[in-house]
Parts: structure tokens; sequence; C-alpha cells
């Protein structure tokens, strides 16, 4: 086995550990489905992915990396910068792309279809984190693969983006408590729980912001930045309206998932802004926040 298909297993191994022991200590949300039966489905999903990524791309993008540094591909290859810059501007740029990614797989009918595997997890843990179709992974993996051969981004810098990319992406996913200050600080480094979770709401208009993943100052700059799931994060619902049957959600049925017809929502939830129960000011919307959670411990 290759130097880096051990540090990213041993990477994911050790990130799953340590987000699962802490979901146990100090939960954010209590489950109200078997968490058994989820982590089988999501973890089956995991290893399909990584199989059928092995398959069809017999190096991935470290085999990418390889080839661009061998022909000169890439821009990073007629600049000349220190190899600390370069790794730096290539794990910038393929964040960035992954961010566009996410707002694109949301947009197309025809990849959301795909990418609702991933928002039909009724619980959000840290197995969603891993939880996607493999035709999405597919898709993936090819604009990953042409980014770095645009960009001429290196073995090292390939090796860091996707151990970081998969660490923050448990992390992001996990339902683990962080103190709210401490939460609104690390939002400016890094995508927190509590900044992704709003993405997983049952409201259409939750769902279609916070897009990033690991670095999480794309949502600032272009706009779909959302501080607080308007019901707050201890009553707002998970998943996607459409499929909320457990027995639909098996490993095989989720496969099938994109090319089936949708289920019809007899009562479709529908979210009026004027209902809105969180002050729009993201300060307020903090301080109401701490205060809840005051509440909550005492």
């Amino acid at each position: 086995m290759e130097a880096d298909h051990i540090i990213r297993i041993a990477a994911f191994l050790g990130i799953l550990s340590l987000m699962a022991c802490w979901e146990v200590i100090a939960p954010r949300r209590q489950s109200q489905t078997p968490k058994s039966t989820r982590w089988i489905v999501n973890l089956a999903m995991s290893l399909t992915n990584s199989i059928i990524l092995r398959i069809v791309f017999v190096s991935g993008a470290m085999g990418a990396a390889l080839l661009a540094g061998q022909e000169g591909w890439g821009l990073l290859h007629f600049l000349h910068w220190p190899l600390w810059t370069e790794v730096i501007v290539a794990i910038v740029v393929l964040d960035l792309v992954v961010y566009g990614q996410h707002i694109l797989f949301h947009k197309m009918p025809v990849l959301w279809r795909l990418h609702k595997v991933h928002h039909s997890d009724m619980e959000f843990d840290v197995t969603t984190g891993v939880r996607f179709h493999p035709v999405e992974i597919i898709i993936s993996m090819v604009i990953k693969i042409g980014t770095i051969m645009l960009v001429g981004a290196s073995p090292s810098a390939v090796l860091i983006f996707e151990v970081l990319l998969n660490a923050t992406a448990m992390f992001n996913h996990s339902n683990v408590r962080i103190p709210l200050q401490v939460d609104r600080m690390l939002r400016w480094v890094v995508v927190t729980p509590d900044m992704h979770r709003v993405h997983h709401s049952v409201i259409p208009e939750e769902t279609n912001g916070n897009f990033a993943f690991n670095l999480p100052w794309w949502d600032r700059i272009f706009g779909t930045y959302q501080n607080q799931p308007c019901l707050g994060h201890e009553h707002m619902t998970i998943g996607l309206e459409q499929f909320r049957d457990p027995t639909r959600l098996t490993w095989l049925g989720l496969l099938f998932l994109p090319y089936k017809a949708e289920p019809v929502m007899i009562q479709p939830a529908r979210y009026d802004p004027l209902q809105h129960i969180e002050p729009f000011s993201e300060e307020e919307q903090f301080k109401k926040a701490v205060g809840t959670e005051e509440k909550v411990l005492t």
C-alpha cells in the first residue's frame, strides 16, 4: 500500500474515533433515530465510494499531481515560488473549487438528485460527513483532478488538502457541543459543526447557505453565510422533507435514490421569512443563543 493511502486511512480512522468519542461525551443534540443502523449505512457508503474510486481512478488526485509535476503542467510550475507558498496557494484554490462545486450540486437539478443522498440523513453526526453517492464522488474527483492539472499542485499539497478536507468534513458534521464563545471564534478559521448544521436544515432557505467545508471565508465573501438556524440547533429538523422514511434510506436505497421519483408531500413544509424567530443581527443572534444555552445548562 502506498504511503499516501496509509496516511489518509490513519487520519480517517483517527478523526472518526476522536469525534465519535466527543459525540458521546458532549452531544449537541439528542438522537431521534438508532445510531447503529445509520452508522452501518453511512460507513458502507464510504467504503463503496473508496472501492469505486480505486477502480475508476487508479492513481487518483495524487497521480494527477505527479503527472502535472512530470509534464510541467499548471500555473504554479511557471511561477517558481517557494514550496510552502505553492502548498498554501494550492490548498486555498482547491478549497474554493470545492465550495463552488458544492453550490453547483445544489443549483443544478441533475446534480442535486445525487447530492440529496448526503442531505437525506435525518441525523447529523460524524458519519454524515462521509455519506455521498458514488456518482457524486466520481464527478468530484474529475473536478479535483482538473483543478490540480490547471493549478499545478504538488503531491505534498494534494495530500495535505485531502487529509484536511476529510478531517474537517467529519469535524463539521459532528454532533458535538462547543461553547458558543469558542464556536464564534473558530468560525473565522474553520467551519464548525454549528455553522454547517444550518446547511442540513429541512428548511430550503437554510439548506442553501453555509456551503463551505474547510475554510469558512467563502460563505462570508460570497454572501451565503447564515449564522444560526431559525428554530435553534436543538429544535431544528435535519434532513429533507421528502425523505422521512428510514426504511427507504438503506445502503441499497441510497444507491438508487437519485434515480427514483420523489415521494409526494401531503403537507410540504413552508418557510415564511416574516415568522423568522431569530433576530437578523448576527450580534443579537449570538446573544440570544448564549442566553438559551445558559438556561439549558442551569
